[in-house]
């Protein structure tokens, strides 16, 4: 009778876990294969004789060969770690040449076989290997010879000094610099050698400089499969089911981005908006529509995100909807803050709690400023065009910010049922580009009687206050149009927050509200919350959902490159950009709570 141990060792790992051990493998060899490129007597270690199981085993008669065969195995990694099929067939395909190539020149049978079981391993699990690609650009042909030129620069400048004993007299760092961009290119550069040296250095570096030419090349001329766009049908399918459904969740409307791609139920009864960002599959809010058909769009997310080997997440869902997913999905859920709703009816200036609310409201009426709320559909498209150029004009960064919590356009026709709140002063005869305009405040329908906040951008040079003084006049306005609660903006770690500074906290408490407070200095999370705490609101709480806890550091950067906090994107040199404002005197100190956009850090 065989031992289980036995058993389990000629049965070969688990399917499963055979792209993770690949893709592993490749690291481990590509980055030997590298060092056996560079180092000359890393080449004739006993360690290197680990990669001759990969096609890196042509590092041992080729430096040049090795050197970029560790470059193309560390690129393919990644992809076989994500079970990508094209991975897959580059991996089918560089195996057995490795395998002939061992045995020509070094006649290495252990080498051939080990090299020859490995292809045998991929073909009997090629089931796992069948994620399509990601969407793509040409965009990323440049990025890639940015990105790969510059590390073909630093690593050609380890080669050209990694044999100190043979270079002929003591060329400077310019020197080797200039004998490396020489070298990329084919060419021989100033730095010289003994002992036949200068052609390994020279093989190296044209190995390195025709990598970056050909990865460059491929991604330029390969089909374009952009990112998922709404197309016009979608977004016709989408706005019938948020005027259904649409008052259950304040962020349906966000769900008409244009930059996102959607998912539609069997039924078509219920809907799942998304963005592909770094391999992350985002989708933000609740599924739009029919609570009853959920699970079948959340079931239509799921199998898209595993076509493709993305990592699915959810950013920003209600209670009800995080129930839904960690049910239908086997997900987990984490609390990561909570949203602010006014209800109007309760809402009053009234009291001592508003106090202070109060009195900067009453002064800046004082100093003539006036406001005006009225639905989009109701402005001119003169005042609609002023307002677009103003608000792009006093936007805090560059790029526009917003994903989960943003719509990203303000006077499209389609959104007629959008609210508007404008803060005005005469200029005594000195107009600005706005004329009168100083501050604004844009809203999106949420179902038939709410509405939800959706940026807040004023004029530095107004008084402070200007955000404060909206949204009251926006609070007091609603029931003439027919508004019954707001969602304002959305507060991370809130009840961290809350609970952190009450009398009784403990010490981790107390530790991670000071870990918050500290992190408020770049991403606004405090002062977002004692803003939004001034129209005492009740708070809803929002959770993110994931697969894994490792998965956490990788969905938090693709939001936050979603949100428009980390910007990855190749520049493009000849796109238009939007007057922007003078920046503000050194006196002027902009109100923590004014860019909108950071509701959705």
């Amino acid at each position: 009778m065989v031992p289980e141990r036995v058993r389990r060792i000629l049965r070969g790992p688990r399917a499963e876990s055979v792209p993770a051990l690949v893709g592993t493998a490749c690291t481990f060899i590509g980055l030997i294969d590298i060092a056996a490129g560079v180092f000359p007597r890393f080449r004739h270690s006993r360690m290197h004789a680990l990669a001759e199981v990969l096609p890196g085993a042509l590092g041992s008669f080729a430096a040049a060969l090795s050197l970029s065969a560790g470059v193309l195995l560390l690129l393919l990694a990644h992809g076989l770690k994500r079970h990508k099929r094209r991975a897959w067939r580059a991996a089918v395909i560089l195996l057995p040449a490795g395998a002939a190539a061992q045995f020509a020149y070094r006649h290495s049978v252990v080498g051939v076989v080990l090299s020859l079981a490995l292809l045998a391993l991929l073909l009997r699990h090629r089931s796992e290997f069948a994620a399509l690609p990601d969407p793509r650009s040409r965009w990323k042909a440049l990025a890639n010879f940015v990105l790969m030129g510059a590390g073909s620069i630093g690593l050609g400048l380890v080669v050209v000094s990694a044999h100190p004993g043979r270079v002929i007299g003591s060329p400077s760092l310019t020197d080797r610099l200039e004998h490396v961009l020489f070298g990329l290119f084919g060419f021989e550069g100033p730095v010289g050698y003994e002992d036949g040296v200068d052609w390994t250095v020279g093989y190296s570096l044209g190995a390195l400089g025709l990598l970056t030419a050909v990865t460059t090349i491929y991604l330029a001329l390969r089909p374009e499969h952009p990112a998922a766009t709404l197309t016009p049908d979608d977004e016709s399918r989408l706005r019938e089911l948020l005027e259904r459904h649409g008052g259950r969740d304040s962020l349906g409307h966000f769900a008409l981005r244009r930059d996102k791609g959607v998912v539609f139920s069997p039924s078509g009864k219920a809907a799942v908006t998304y963005r592909v960002v770094s391999g992350v599959m985002l989708a933000s809010g609740d599924p739009i529509g029919d609570v009853e058909a959920w699970p079948g769009a959340i079931e239509r997310f799921m199998d898209e995100a595993k076509a493709h080997s993305w990592t699915p997440a959810v950013m920003g869902c209600s209670e009800t909807g995080g129930q839904v997913w960690t049910r239908e999905t086997g997900l987990d859920a984490l609390e990561l803050g909570d949203e602010a709703v006014v209800d109007v009816a309760d809402f009053s200036l009234t009291g001592r709690a508003m106090r202070n609310v109060r009195q900067m409201v009453k002064r800046i009426e004082r100093n003539g400023y006036e406001t005006r709320v009225r639905r989009a559909r109701d402005l001119s498209d003169a005042e609609l065009d002023r307002i677009r150029r103003a608000a792009g004009a006093w936007r805090g960064t560059d790029t526009e910010r917003g994903f989960s919590m943003a719509l990203g356009r303000i006077g499209d026709p389609s959104d007629g049922d959008s609210v508007i709140a404008t803060a005005h002063k005469a200029d005594d005869g000195e107009a600005g580009p706005y004329g009168d305009l100083k501050a604004v405040l844009h809203f999106v329908p949420w179902g038939t009687d709410g509405m939800s906040l959706d940026l807040m951008r004023r004029d530095r040079s107004a008084d402070p206050g200007m955000n404060e003084l909206l949204i009251v006049a926006a609070l007091q306005a609603s029931p003439r149009l027919g508004i019954a609660r707001v969602s304002l903006n959305f507060a991370m770690f809130r009840s961290a927050l809350a609970r952190g500074e009450q009398l009784g906290a403990g010490p981790v408490l107390r530790v991670w509200r000071g870990l918050l407070v500290f992190l408020s200095r770049w991403f606004q999370i405090e002062s977002l919350y004692k803003f939004n705490a001034k129209f005492r609101p009740r708070w809803e709480p929002r959770f993110v959902v994931f697969r894994k806890t490792r998965d956490l550091p990788r969905i938090g950067f693709a939001a936050m490159q979603a949100e428009g906090f980390v910007t990855l994107a190749v520049p493009r040199p000849f796109r238009r950009r939007t007057p922007r404002a003078p920046r503000p005197c050194a006196h002027i100190r902009p109100v923590a709570a004014d860019e909108h956009e950071a509701r959705a850090a």
